[in-house]
């Protein structure tokens, strides 16, 4: 027998000598009997070495933590040894053989326990360790759920998934960009993307109609609890839809997501707020309209925000975008648009969807005709030159038979940390970075070697 069984399906084989691998989580030696209990990603399970047993020498030598292979019985416990309240615990395991795969020396934190409140930097520097811990565990496996049932709605509804680069060109508006050397252009900069945005324009000028992909995405933003450097998003682009189209289709994906995976929605369908009505009524156009009975249950409260302004003024005075640029006005907008006129009043057709008082996901309606595109710009104040070296290419394609289209963005992070009743993003991150900007278990940013950066034909200039 070599085959191994997973802690989780033990209930399969009361009776039967089976072999499971795993970590030791608990360890109590009574003298002449030890107990031990043990996890693998599917659960956990108690384990006796009973006085005679062979495995009686080396069980005293097991520590918590410790990497083992176990050959047991599987017996059920008598009616009266039940515990109800633990994962089998109608079940024990009669050890015969125990086969140390790998030892541990003492963790640096207990991760039987909650590990939340040990010391941020800790945590990260030992983050493989921390992931063991039962919450962490079940975060991450809340997030692949969450993400998997997302895929196979959209695959169900002729979505074709489609990857788009990482390395981009940069673009100034929005947040900073992450930028990377090109060695055989020296002084040339590619950009790591903020979003697959004019990638996934251009895929629908290329006929794919339908596109999601689960895109990782970087902005050099300051960091706060529910912001990071890098994030991970649904992105999904539609032809021939309109904004009415693209919501419906998306909530018909979050709610038959969340539900299937047991969570309960307030109300349905989402609620549909106004920027002016959310800003008048909450001073916020993220908002939470739970109860308290509602937090206490763990109740999702969605409801998509529509009609924002497209423009506001920055601290110059001049026009920006209070989204996105490639949105399109909503129609009875479009003229004023295309007159530079009125540009305060002006409504996009942008529709962001708030859960739990957080922004789940955002999209719009977008500009598919050249005019319409330059015409933002232009209320921006860019001349027809600068237009060109920004965005020519999205004109370029849009005079070959762009369709109508539109899209959406959900944020993978925002949306599992209020699935899990977490107040923090790095807890549904696998390997987040600290407060500061450093990545967990390894050693960056750090400088580049002379070598490197001769190489790159790069000079450091340190500031002052």
């Amino acid at each position: 027998m070599t085959q191994r069984t997973f802690i989780g399906d033990l209930k399969e084989h009361v009776g039967e000598t089976v072999i499971i691998n795993g970590w030791v989580s608990v360890r109590r030696d009574q003298g002449k009997m030890v107990f031990f209990d043990f996890r693998d990603m599917s659960g956990f399970v108690q384990g006796v070495v009973l006085p005679k047993s062979s495995a009686i020498e080396i069980a005293k030598t097991v520590r918590t933590e410790d990497v083992v292979k176990i050959t047991g019985l599987v017996n059920a416990r008598p009616e009266k040894n039940v515990q109800t309240d633990k994962q089998n615990g109608d079940i024990e395991l009669q050890i015969q053989e125990i086969e140390i795969l790998n030892a541990s020396e003492t963790p640096p934190f207990d991760v039987s326990a909650d590990t939340s409140g040990v010391n941020e930097e800790v945590r990260l520097k030992y983050r493989y360790i921390d992931l063991r811990s039962e919450r962490m565990q079940r975060n991450m496996r809340l997030r692949s759920r969450f993400v998997q049932l997302c895929r196979e709605f959209l695959f169900d509804n002729k979505f074709a998934e489609v990857e788009t680069p990482l390395l981009t060109e940069s673009t100034p508006e929005g947040s900073r960009d992450f930028v990377v050397p090109s060695r055989h252009n020296p002084g040339n900069f590619y950009a790591l993307p903020q979003s697959p945005q004019q990638y996934k324009q251009l895929l629908m000028v290329g006929g794919m109609e339908r596109y999601f992909q689960v895109a990782k995405c970087l902005r050099d933003e300051d960091l706060r609890a529910d912001r990071g450097f890098e994030f991970t998003q649904i992105d999904v682009e539609m032809s021939f839809v309109t904004r009415e189209e693209v919501i419906a289709t998306m909530e018909a994906m979050i709610t038959n997501t969340v539900e299937t995976m047991g969570f309960t929605i307030k109300e349905k369908p989402f609620p549909r707020i106004s920027y002016k009505e959310a800003m008048e009524k909450y001073g916020a156009d993220k908002f939470d309209l739970r109860t308290e009975e509602d937090k206490a249950h763990g109740v999702l409260a969605y409801a998509w925000v529509i009609d924002f302004p497209f423009f506001e003024k920055t601290d110059d005075g001049k026009w920006t975008f209070t989204h996105n640029p490639f949105s399109m006005p909503i129609p009875q907008h479009v003229e004023m648009l295309m007159k530079g006129e009125n540009l305060g009043e002006i409504l996009t057709t942008q529709y962001d969807l708030v859960c739990n008082g957080y922004e789940s996901g955002g999209g719009s309606i977008r500009a598919h005709k050249p005019e319409i595109l330059k015409a933002t710009y232009k209320a921006m104040g860019h001349t027809d030159e600068e237009i060109e070296e920004k965005i020519g290419h999205m004109l370029e394609a849009f005079k070959y038979g762009a369709p109508p289209h539109g899209g959406i963005a959900f944020g993978i992070e925002r949306n599992v940390m209020n699935l899990a009743g977490e107040s923090y993003l790095r807890e549904v991150v696998a390997f987040p970075m600290t407060r500061g900007g450093q990545t967990a278990v390894m050693h960056a940013p750090k400088p580049l070697t002379p070598e490197q950066l001769i190489e790159l034909g790069i000079r450091i200039d340190k500031k002052a």
